[in-house]
């Protein structure tokens, strides 16, 4: 008897990609916003896998305005939402916009013609509707100042945590967070409206209290008094989730969340994350893994994978970080950065992988689920 996987989100399905951005404009800041728009139109044109783009202004609220944008898939929109030059690029119109809302939609059905594309765009006719579990993943990641990592643990672990019931529809489910020498990831589960529920734990005296503690102890300097110097830093922080899977076995009892971190080499960042995406499938399908679920989460050449797993990490090193099947070792290593992780050589052999497996899983912090979670 085999089992079977549920995938709820995929970055890698083939389909195209349709972006909106929903703009609040300053009364008096249009003319402004287009020429800020113009630059951006522009510049976004050139990006490998893009295709087209609107700007439309409400007919009821001339304060409201709509940005669309159609890409060939999502990892090259993804490649330039998370680049320094989009953060660049985008600076100009932060200060003609009181509100935003971005939504990535991918295309499963259309009426009517569009614009060709190459052949190597064309999506698979088989991408299908995924079931999700109406829980929406993202993770933020940045570093410390080395020699602090003791302290920032402290502090970050020591917080309390806030009310997780932010309106009838939203809530935060789980908040996971680890550290890696001085870099930290944290991760969040929320039912229901993401960008909501960031707002809400912002704005908790808690959190507030803990984030300007750790300020002193950060690689990049933030001023969270200042809306522009925050807004950039949790924009660079971005660590987006590009895929999740989960196993249709019921879900066992005493599940540990370990979190594994593979540094890629320049500009392998997204094929890795595609790589851990398929290895993280497998795993959710086959009856005998222990690996229950598995999320990957990518910006450049930064990739985590968050794993479910029953029993020890160690019991099985392979399935842990990916490794089952034929040539997977070999992909990873062609793939993976073994001079920043601190293990070189061939994964072939069961000392490096294991060795690999001691160096990628991260330290927990702390790892909070909601009393209705």
């Amino acid at each position: 008897m085999t089992s079977a996987a549920r995938v709820s989100q995929s970055a890698f399905d083939g389909s195209r990609l349709r972006v909106i951005l929903l703009l609040d404009l300053y009364e008096g800041a249009q003319q402004q916003f287009l020429e800020a728009y113009e630059v951006m139109r522009r510049q976004v044109a050139d990006v490998p896998g893009h295709i087209s783009d609107q700007l439309c202004q409400s007919i009821e609220n001339p304060s409201q305005w709509l940005i669309t944008s159609e890409w060939e898939s999502a990892p090259p929109f993804l490649a330039w939402v998370n680049s320094e030059e989009h953060v660049e690029t985008v600076r100009p119109m932060h200060a003609c916009v009181r509100d935003t809302r971005s939504m990535r939609y991918s295309i499963l059905r259309e009426t009517g013609g569009r614009r060709p594309l190459t052949p190597d765009a064309v999506p698979d006719p088989k991408v299908t509707a995924r079931v999700g579990d109406g829980v929406t993943r993202h993770a933020l990641t940045f570093t410390v100042k080395p020699g602090s990592e003791s302290k920032v643990a402290e502090l970050l672990a020591g917080y309390e945590s806030p009310e997780a019931q932010v309106d009838e529809k939203t809530r935060l489910r789980r908040t996971s967070l680890f550290m890696h020498g001085n870099r930290v990831v944290r991760a969040v589960e929320v039912e229901g409206d993401l960008l909501a529920a960031l707002r809400h734990v912002a704005r908790q005296p808690e959190v507030r209290a803990v984030e300007e503690a750790i300020n002193p102890y950060l690689e990049q300097d933030r001023d969270l008094t200042s809306p522009e110097s925050a807004r950039l830093f949790f924009t660079r922080a971005a660590l987006p989730s590009v895929h999740h899977v989960i196993s249709d076995r019921p879900e066992p009892a005493g599940l540990r969340r370990h979190a594994l971190y593979y540094p890629a080499k320049a500009g392998c960042g997204m094929e890795l994350a595609r790589f851990l995406a398929r290895q993280g499938e497998a795993a959710a399908a086959a009856p005998d893994s222990p690996v229950h679920s598995s999320t990957v989460f990518q910006r450049d050449d930064i990739v985590v994978r968050l794993i479910d797993i029953t029993g020890d990490v160690d019991l099985d090193p392979a399935a842990s970080l990916g490794l089952k099947g034929p040539g997977a070792a070999a992909e990873l290593e062609r793939l993976l950065d073994g001079t920043a992780i601190g293990v070189e050589g061939s994964l072939a052999t069961d000392r490096n992988i294991n060795r690999l497996l001691s160096h990628a899983d991260m330290l927990p912090i702390t790892d909070r689920r909601s009393a209705a979670a």
